[in-house]
């Protein structure tokens, strides 16, 4: 395997909600843009695009399943940066395994973790 599991992946993106604290886009350096974000309640933003079912974020960029990356990756809110994929972390990841089951994709295995360190880039 030649890439990062996620960046052949995306599901995750356009399965939930990318809901977080309204403070995470105010203006200033490393917040994510205002532009990319809709009000959901007085203290909360999401993610555009995944606001409203069917979920995508407007930042992903590609095919799911296929070949993915976040336009915007250096200025994603918390629950995108938190958000480990299964295995990765050396652990399953349950709601990862079921938004990959939502797009038609395998859940990820141990083995898909098997790539030397200094090619893995998430995005």
């Amino acid at each position: 395997m030649s890439a990062h599991p996620c960046l052949l992946c995306g599901a995750c993106c356009a399965t939930f909600r990318v809901s977080f604290y309204r403070g995470e886009a105010i203006p200033g350096p490393g917040a994510v843009p205002e532009a990319f974000v809709v009000p959901v309640s007085p203290f909360l933003v999401a993610m555009r695009g995944t606001e409203t079912p069917p979920p995508r974020c407007e930042q992903l960029l590609g095919r799911i399943g296929e070949e993915v990356h976040c336009a915007h990756y250096d200025l994603r809110p918390s629950p995108c940066r938190e958000f480990a994929a299964s295995w990765e972390d050396g652990t399953p990841n349950p709601r990862c395994d079921d938004a990959r089951a939502r797009h038609g994709l395998p859940p990820l295995s141990a083995r898909d973790w098997e790539l030397p360190p200094t090619t893995r880039k998430a995005g």
